[in-house]
């Protein structure tokens, strides 16, 4: 379903655009999923929506049978692109585990904002984005993806979480329509 209204107490949460995450190879240009999250953040800041910046930082203790190796990442892969433009009033949540919500105080703070919706943004699409919009709609937020605000290493990936998932979790649309709703409505 395309984006239909944003409630007038919605957030921006921005997944993982962080220097080791947006290096990656991706199925659509991380510079330009950079370009739009940046796009929502200016135009949430404009009409004093809260944006909420998300990066990820070690990993679930749970067993895997993929082996994590985060001795060897970089000193600065947790640190947001500066691209975003981080602000003062920005909420930074940092995450451990696939979700930006568990274990992360991210539902209490939204609560105490009087958020209803999210818009979700942000690179896995299939991981990160696709798990916080899960736990998004279960503790009862209305979800909007900014599908060119987005993308994944897989292009099955990214293509199966906007085609399957998505619309079972909320509402889906680009950046410049989310803006537009916020335009008019804000």
């Amino acid at each position: 379903m395309t984006a239909s209204t944003l409630d007038p107490h919605a957030a921006l949460v921005v997944i993982d655009l962080q220097k080791g995450i947006v290096a990656y190879a991706t199925a659509h240009p991380a510079d330009q999923v950079v370009a739009c999250a940046r796009a929502l953040a200016e135009a949430f800041r404009r009409h004093a929506l809260p944006v909420v910046l998300v990066n990820v930082s070690g990993g679930a203790p749970g067993r895997t049978e993929r082996p994590r190796n985060l001795r060897d990442l970089p000193a600065d892969w947790a640190e947001l692109v500066p691209e975003l433009n981080r602000q003062p009033q920005d909420h930074v949540v940092t995450k451990r585990t696939w979700g930006a919500f568990t274990g992360t105080g991210l539902d209490a703070y939204l609560k105490a904002q009087g958020v209803t919706q999210i818009v979700l943004a942000g690179i896995a699409t299939s991981i990160g984005v696709e798990s916080t919009a899960r736990q998004a709609h279960e503790l009862g937020y209305h979800v909007t993806l900014a599908i060119d605000a987005m993308t994944d290493m897989s292009a099955e990936a990214h293509a199966n979480s906007v085609a399957r998932i998505f619309p079972r979790l909320g509402e889906t649309g680009s950046t410049g329509e989310i803006i537009d709703l916020l335009d008019t409505h804000g």
